[in-house]
């Protein structure tokens, strides 16, 4: 997979584990064009490149770099913390016309010491979430096969996310796939080695993840898609 990104520079590194120490409006306005030249351009980069390899095994989730690229600034809002910014930078691919929250995505952040790499559905609201666990009541044995496979395993592990104590209202607690249907999140992830964001191999790697959750992803949407129709979506 061919591409002209060749990692974030070290400047990346150095912005923030400064930001960490620093967190702070004063300290960051000065500096607001080091974080837009080393971090925000090389991350628009990176997102380009992988659209190109999603064409080729998603294409429907291609994203507009700048849409995919979340925002540095945090909500406190409802937060304890107050501190103004992310100490790292993030991408989501939500299927065309989805919402990011709202259907089954592919996401990945970098700091200076953590590389995360995501794919699947993230506390979806009520009506997204019956919709899944109706889904995946009726097609379990899919899901078990796409989870079981070798390679997924090796690079990605068990699904992961919250999930409740007992069968949900409405489903049989001895269904066979009520530990699939008891989860509040439906989630594939891998922690890369930090060191790969300033390497030429960050993009293939995370690129080859996208690559290995695609068939979790694409299963999650279907019900919503199912729900939905439009010519804009792809599965």
């Amino acid at each position: 997979m061919p591409t002209t990104f060749t990692g974030f520079p070290e400047e990346m590194v150095t912005f923030f584990r400064a930001l960490k120490r620093n967190n702070r409006r004063e300290w960051f306005q000065p500096r607001k064009h080091l974080f837009e030249q080393h971090v925000k351009q090389p991350m628009l980069d990176l997102v380009e490149a992988l659209n190109g390899e999603l064409l080729k095994f998603a294409p429907g989730y291609v994203t507009e770099p700048r849409d995919a690229i979340f925002r540095i600034y945090r909500d406190t809002r409802f937060s304890p913390d107050k501190t103004p910014y992310k100490t790292h930078i993030a991408a989501s691919f939500a299927r065309r016309g989805g919402e990011r929250m709202c259907a089954g995505s592919f996401y990945f952040s970098i700091s200076n010491d953590q590389i995360e790499v995501a794919g699947g559905i993230y506390h979806p609201p009520p009506d997204t979430t019956l919709l899944v666990r109706r889904y995946i009541a009726e097609n379990y044995e899919e899901l078990r096969r796409v989870l079981a496979d070798k390679k997924l395993r090796r690079h990605l592990g068990e699904l992961q996310g919250d999930e409740l104590t007992r069968a949900p209202k409405g489903f049989d607690p001895s269904h066979p796939a009520i530990d699939l249907i008891k989860k509040k999140d439906w989630i594939l992830a891998a922690t890369l080695d930090p060191s790969l964001a300033t390497s030429s191999r960050l993009f293939p790697e995370i690129a080859n993840d996208f690559r290995t959750m695609a068939p979790l992803v694409q299963f999650l949407n279907r019900p919503l898609l199912a729900q939905k129709p439009s010519k804009n979506f792809f599965d």
